[in-house]
């Protein structure tokens, strides 16, 4: 059998397909048009809505090398020859074509007359009552009797998920040799050991299997095939495992490389190796299709495989942040099937580099937390972590939970996973609590059977700003009425309307219905349930009758405000993409008559040179003064041409389709601009994070600009004149005001550390001594976890063999608590972080730390005399253990 690298087995692959008359796709995303699904896990992902009949495919026949990612068996990565985070489908598809006829004497030709597998080494696993598929094995293609194996459903019924397209199977098998056999007498084909390879699957998808798992057969017989490039890689390359195949193996050298071992001496080191070289792959193909490492979702799967990373890193004794130095390998091993590797290199690295240095930062206080807590677990004899030790680790330290679960696994300490699901319960209600909106006191039956009743609003102010109609509904107080009167506030319904009701981040119009004698002021314009627009306002004037003809008119110099802000939302969304990358996406927006809020998929703070580029790019478009385009299109349409979609909106069939030509098209139902020039001036006045791996953009524009533009103006001027100075030397003589004031600071606590000094100068002396240790312990009034340090330090100096504790007790009482060991101290086996956190526990409060150094606090300083009079006590008791 002939050697071939990866990248020629699938060009192979899909030219062999080519031939057969299948169309060739580059691979779909890994995120996946799918709301059952996180990722794109087989390569018939993509082609779900054809399998279901649900769409009309464009040809009969495909083939793809489709990327792939499957999480549910993450522990087991590196543990065995053939578990992966990041795979490559190589599949062939038919939508209602060929047949089982046609494809298993295919699989055969291509593996046994292209790629040169030794016939007799191959065997075929079929359904239990699949007699077709057997006889087209044994007859057509011919392969004996007793290399025919039926197996069950659990073995040969295959589906993309739990609900879906789905059929019986036929896998193909590879024998590789009794040296690779688990060595019991009963090993045959479907052991779980690697002498009996599956390589391929071939599906019939006959059925598809809804939420209650009943199966119905689909409209047309199809064809899913799905072959593991990293498995057939190992094959023909003749290597024990997949991790040994060209498409690892340049990750794997650069790995031992950075670690400094050598692949193969030790056991536990090569797993590490293999668990960073499989989730470096799968990261950068993730951050590549726009996932970004966030706290839900496929974004926390990334994180939890960038962080479990930089932990094997860790045990490899690398400790600094290192995955991006192994970004080349894998673009080496991949070959130059993904471009977007290349294309999206310098927002992978990134990525990857702030993502890893912020978890860097706080793993070795979280390692040395979870590993002073298991320690105090094994000397009580108990066998589960609390889970609220896990969630201070999730919480405070950035440990995925189950990292922390994979950690005490390896020193035979279970977690509580329901204490953990308690505690992060606890959290989101206080979240909860903490932003809880008073809901509308209408109710939102009444809308829902108007809704019902009148059907879609008609909405004519894309073209208009004011029309005649009839109002059609009334509600006051959560029930309809036929009439209001003067000075009542209610909710009116119009036959049409030009207002557009708040929705899709655009805040809904205001302005007035009228009638002879009848104002009506409409405060806010809204949907309270789809395609129902309900103005909602106060009658400043005479009365209103249901079907009464009124003359509806949006306030129409705030609706040319709330335009140009939208319209500057997309300029600022696309420069966004080109300045950053094309993994920017909308994570929500807010748009009214004086600012823009723009949030956005992104990994770390914009710089001033990169907010600069965006305006930049942004003035652009407005001095060029380009069209804004909308027309509508069937959403297929649109998605061909490229407009941008928000991944989670649901869209209908046909949808609003917003272009600036040669610069943006988005899918959008919100007002806009007729030009570009309408804008006049936008300006980014703020940007901030608002969460993990979503940034902030806050912007104004028209007249709101202007307005800030003047006020900078005379804030400036008015510092000129208070400092002396011209403009350009304002910053300087801030920057020296503001270094004096540092400088004065210093010297603030340099005096107050030598005025406690000064008071226990002559008092300080140990209170207890063990095997040469002092116990020092100090109380003082208003003074801050700084100031304790350095109080501490100097008392290091005095007594260099010591434990110290000091209290500060704060103005509203509570206490802040610092307390330091030697390192001979620790030798002894007296812990700073241990000493604190029982001194901590009893006065009600908590704290941790390094060995040498930890902190603490406590609500209230009742206690603290108690816990003092205690600490000896617990000092001598460290110190027999030690």
């Amino acid at each position: 059998m002939q050697y071939r690298s990866g990248k020629e087995l699938r060009e192979l692959f899909l030219s062999y397909f080519e031939e057969k008359g299948c169309k060739r796709y580059r691979s779909f995303s890994l995120v996946p048009d799918d709301p059952t699904l996180l990722f794109t896990i087989a390569g018939m992902v993509p082609f779900k809505q054809y399998f279901l009949g649900l769409k009309t495919p464009e040809v009969k026949r495909a083939t793809t090398a489709q990327k792939c990612v499957r999480t549910n068996d993450i522990e087991n990565v590196g543990r065995t020859a053939r578990h992966h985070t990041f795979f490559e489908m190589l599949g062939n598809f038919s939508f209602g074509d060929y047949f089982k006829e046609e494809i298993i004497p295919w699989a055969w030709e291509f593996l046994t007359e292209r790629v040169g597998l030794e016939p007799d080494r191959l065997y075929a696993t079929i359904y239990l009552d699949d007699d077709e598929a057997h006889d087209i094995w044994r007859d057509k293609v011919g392969l004996p009797e007793n290399r025919i194996v039926r197996l069950g459903a659990d073995d040969n019924f295959w589906a993309a998920g739990p609900v879906g397209p789905c059929g019986p199977c036929s896998e193909i098998i590879y024998d590789q040799g009794p040296e690779f056999s688990c060595g019991k007498p009963t090993c045959t084909v479907g052991c779980d050991c690697d002498r009996y390879l599956e390589i391929w699957n071939l599906v019939f998808m006959q059925y598809n299997r809804d939420e209650a798992g009943n199966l119905t057969p689909l409209p047309n017989k199809n064809i899913d095939t799905g072959m593991g490039l990293e498995r057939l890689s190992s094959v023909v390359q003749r290597v024990p495992n997949d991790f040994e195949t060209d498409l690892f193996r340049p990750i794997i050298d650069k790995a031992c490389e950075l670690g400094g071992v050598k692949y193969g001496e030790d056991p536990k080191k090569d797993m590490a190796v293999k668990v960073i070289s499989d989730h470096i792959r799968a990261s950068a193909f993730m951050i590549a299709d726009g996932i970004l490492p966030t706290n839900d979702g496929g974004g926390y799967v990334l994180r939890r495989l960038i962080r479990r990373s930089a932990r094997y890193g860790k045990l490899l004794g690398i400790d600094r942040p290192f995955l991006t130095e192994l970004l080349p390998a894998v673009r080496k091993s991949i070959g130059d099937e993904y471009t977007e590797l290349v294309e999206q290199a310098c927002a992978i690295e990134q990525i990857l580099k702030t993502e890893e240095e912020r978890f860097t930062k706080t793993l070795s206080q979280g390692s040395d937390l979870l590993e002073s807590e298991i320690r105090q677990l094994k000397k009580k004899d108990i066998n589960t972590l609390p889970g609220s030790v896990a969630f201070v680790l999730y919480d405070t330290y950035g440990f995925p939970l189950e990292l922390t679960e994979e950690m005490c696994e390896e020193e035979g300490i279970g977690v509580d996973k329901e204490g953990f699901n308690k505690a992060m319960d606890d959290q989101r209600e206080r979240a909860r609590a903490s932003s809880k909106q008073t809901s509308s006191v209408i109710s939102k039956n009444a809308y829902t059977e108007l809704a019902d009743i009148l059907g879609p609003s008609s909405f004519c102010g894309y073209d208009r700003t004011s029309c005649d109609a009839k109002v059609i509904a009334i509600i006051f107080e959560g029930k309809e009425k036929d009439f209001i009167a003067e000075g009542e506030s209610a909710d009116i319904v119009l036959s049409d309307t030009p207002f557009y009701g708040e929705k899709g981040g655009q805040v809904g119009d205001t302005g007035v219905i009228t009638a002879e004698n009848v104002i009506f002021e409409v405060e806010d314009t809204i949907y309270p349930v789809n395609d129902l627009i309900v103005h909602r306002g106060r009658l400043l004037k005479g009365s209103i009758k249901k079907n009464q003809t009124v003359t509806a008119s949006i306030d129409v110099a705030r609706r040319k405000n709330i335009q140009r802000h939208h319209t500057a939302t997309h300029l600022v969304h696309e420069a966004l993409s080109k300045v950053l990358g094309q993994h920017v996406r909308q994570a929500g927006s807010i748009v009214t008559p004086t600012f823009l809020r723009f949030d956005f998929n992104h990994f770390a703070p914009l710089t001033t040179d990169q907010l600069r580029e965006v305006e930049s790019i942004v003035y652009e478009q407005v001095l060029s003064n380009l069209p804004v385009n909308t027309s509508i299109m069937p959403i297929e349409d649109a998605k061909k041409t490229g407009a941008k979609a928000l991944f989670d909106e649901k869209y209908g069939d046909e949808v609003r389709v917003l272009e600036i030509p040669g610069y943006s098209s988005e899918l959008c139902g919100g007002t806009h601009v007729k030009a570009t020039g309408e804008i006049g001036v936008v300006k980014i006045i703020r940007e901030e994070g608002i969460g993990s791996g979503v940034r902030r953009i806050n912007a104004i524009a028209g007249q709101n600009a202007l307005q800030t533009f003047q006020r900078f103006s005379y804030l400036s001027g008015t510092m000129m004149s208070m400092l002396g100075e011209d403009l350009d030397s304002v910053l300087g003589r801030v920057e020296d005001l503001l270094d004096e004031k540092k400088i004065l600071e210093r010297k603030n606590r340099e005096l107050q550390v030598k005025a406690a000094m000064s008071d226990i100068e002559e008092s300080i002396k140990p209170c207890a001594s063990v095997n040469g240790v002092d116990l020092i312990m100090e109380k003082f009034e208003n003074m801050n976890p700084d100031l304790l340090r350095q109080v501490g330090d100097r008392i290091k100096q005095k007594y260099p063999v010591a434990v110290i504790l000091l209290a500060g007790i704060g103005e509203e009482k509570h206490v802040t608590l610092t307390s330091m060991a030697s390192e001979e101290a620790v030798s002894k086996g007296i812990r700073a972080d241990e000493f604190l956190k029982e001194i901590a526990d009893l006065i009600g409060g908590r704290g941790g730390g390094r060995p040498t150094l930890a902190q603490g606090r406590a609500p209230d300083a009742g206690r603290l005399n108690e816990a003092i009079t205690k600490a000896p006590e617990i000092f001598a008791r460290l110190a027999a253990k030690g």
